[in-house]
């Protein structure tokens, strides 16, 4: 932590402790982490303990081992540090996906594994899918100003993939690309709440992501002939 101006305490000159200044985004730290990346991490612990509006940002600063002030030069407020944790998440995920599926050799492949990686991921983040299922959609004012953008370019990950399926002949053509994207998520989502919220039982998450998939696959399955 960096020190500047000297103030006068007890007839003695002593520094008064300012948060250092922020690095570029990915560079480290003392402690051989990404700050900005501590913080959110912290984040979700708090969020999850204390619920979003209980929560202050001085215990997520304390949670992260940053000064209170070193908080807002990564963020303008609480409602921004909650945005930013479910984008950077939803940019994972993005990013994932976008590697992983060029490895699968067949859209029923693709599908299939969008559903194993989003509750994948969650698997041993209890707080994670708690703050991403029930805290953030707390705000509809949040998920609708700044959460949308990310949220749309995911549903249009999981369609493009339903339309693919149908031009190949895998899918039945006569369901809607993104009517298929938001029922998928809409399971996902609601898997994941009554994971969260409940027992959240190791392995859960894998057992059910493999029986969605099989469920969906199914259900788009062509008539036959």
């Amino acid at each position: 932590m960096s020190e500047s101006s000297l103030s006068s305490r007890g007839g003695k000159r002593v520094r008064a402790s300012q948060p250092e200044p922020a690095p570029a985004r990915g560079a480290k730290d003392k402690r051989g982490g990404d700050k900005r990346d501590r913080i959110l991490a912290a984040a979700v612990q708090v969020f999850a303990k204390n619920g979003f509006y209980a929560t202050r940002v001085s215990e997520v600063a304390k949670a992260a081992g940053v000064a209170d002030g070193t908080i807002y030069l990564y963020f303008k407020s609480k409602d921004e540090l909650l945005v930013s944790l479910f984008e950077d998440r939803v940019e994972r995920l993005l990013s994932t996906l976008k590697r992983e599926l060029g490895t699968q050799p067949d859209p029923p492949a693709k599908l299939r594994r969008i559903i194993e990686l989003q509750l994948g991921l969650l698997e041993g983040e209890r707080d994670l899918a708690e703050v991403l299922t029930v805290t953030f959609r707390q705000s509809t004012k949040l998920m609708k100003e700044y959460a949308a953008a990310r949220f749309s370019a995911y549903l249009d990950s999981i369609a493009s993939v339903v339309a693919e399926g149908q031009e190949s002949g895998h899918f039945r053509k006569d369901t809607s690309p993104h009517l298929v994207a938001r029922a998928t998520w809409g399971a996902l989502d609601g898997i994941a709440l009554t994971w969260a919220l409940g027992r959240a039982d190791q392995g859960g998450l894998v057992r059910a992501a493999a029986q969605l998939a099989d469920l969906v696959l199914r259900g788009l399955a062509p008539s036959p002939p």
